[in-house]
């Protein structure tokens, strides 16, 4: 557990930034809440008894003085495409580890891009979208492919009851489309392609008692993005249930509520991965509630993983590249269901 470790959170008064908090807390860390909303920081600070550290990305002295003393950095600020590169150039500086909840593809591919070779060089560890996409997919895939060392396709099928979008997750998804176009992402054959055409509508048939839903394939999500870095599979897909689409796509759908004491809305989720190689498929599910609320146990058994040295690499690095993956996956038990078959083949 923390043992009294600081922590920088920087976002920590965002809808997940909040859970974050909670939960180092929760493992015996102590949060250092920052970011750059001087008066939402000190509110978070004072339900918690925290330091509050007011720091902004355009101002790389002010991101020093948050980070002083931490043993690591955890960033939920988005948008990402603003966030990630500032903080990680000051985590850098202070030679601790860093970790993100990014969902933006294209944050997330510049993180890889761009720190990859210093981080290694450094032996820094950075892990980007270390939450419930990204981080949960990826580590679902990995778990999946069991002794497989490579597959032809990977399959990523998300079931949301519903989804209620926070406000950064529609600010992140506008920043988003912006540098996107009017293109969307599909990766296939072991490289990325720029499509105009529209994303197909399939039958998905999830785990019994859910059963065949509609979804829309090549739902390009952020596991597009990790998953490729470190196994051997040129296609990689995601899906979303069409219902949870038609939510966030909707500019009037309210914020997340909560449903219970510890904030988390009522929304359910069901992650059902597949991969196949030749005649053979594998298939890993996951289940849970809240995709916001389960992002905080996701990167704080990450953080408490990289701080004890229980990881297999350096760098910049996917979760299941970094963790053991069925191992991870079983510590989140009191958060999620979970379902591993990786010796499970089908003709």
């Amino acid at each position: 557990m923390g043992s009294g470790q600081l922590v920088a959170v920087f976002g920590a008064y965002g809808h997940t930034g909040r859970f974050v908090v909670a939960e180092l807390a929760a493992r015996g860390f102590v949060p250092v809440p920052s970011g750059r909303n001087a008066q939402a920081l000190e509110e978070l600070a004072g339900e918690h008894g925290l330091e509050a550290r007011v720091a902004s990305v355009g101002d790389p002295a002010s991101l020093d003085r948050a980070l002083a003393g931490t043993v690591a950095v955890i960033n939920c600020a988005g948008p990402f495409a603003s966030t990630t590169g500032p903080v990680i150039e000051a985590a850098l500086r202070a030679g601790i580890p860093y970790l993100d909840v990014a969902a933006e593809l294209e944050a997330n591919l510049d993180t890889f891009a761009h720190y990859r070779e210093r981080a290694r060089d450094a032996g820094a560890v950075i892990v980007p979208a270390m939450a419930f996409f990204g981080g949960l997919g990826d580590l679902l895939a990995t778990a999946a492919m069991g002794d497989w060392t490579e597959a032809d396709e990977a399959h990523i099928a998300y079931a949301l009851s519903s989804w209620h979008p926070t406000a950064g997750t529609r600010l992140s998804g506008a920043v988003s489309r912006e540098r996107r176009g009017d293109h969307r992402l599909r990766y296939r054959g072991g490289q990325w392609e720029r499509r105009i055409d529209q994303a197909p509508t399939l039958e998905w048939t999830f785990p019994d008692p859910m059963g065949p839903r509609q979804v829309i394939g090549e739902f390009t999500m952020a596991d597009v993005v990790t998953v490729p870095q470190h196994l051997s599979i040129p296609d990689v897909t995601t899906y979303m249930t069409a219902d949870a689409v038609r939510d966030i796509a909707a500019p009037h759908t309210p914020a997340p509520t909560a449903a219970d004491k510890s904030g988390r809305s009522d929304q359910t989720f069901l992650v059902d991965v597949v991969v196949r190689s030749g005649g053979a498929e594998r298939r890993a599910t996951a289940g849970g509630q809240d995709i916001y609320a389960v992002t905080a146990p996701l990167v704080a058994e990450a953080l408490e993983r990289v701080l004890t040295g229980r990881t297999k690499t350096t760098g910049v690095a996917s979760a299941g590249e970094i963790f053991d993956a069925p191992d991870f996956l079983h510590a989140l038990a009191p958060h999620i269901t979970l379902d591993l078959n990786p010796q499970k083949q089908i003709a």
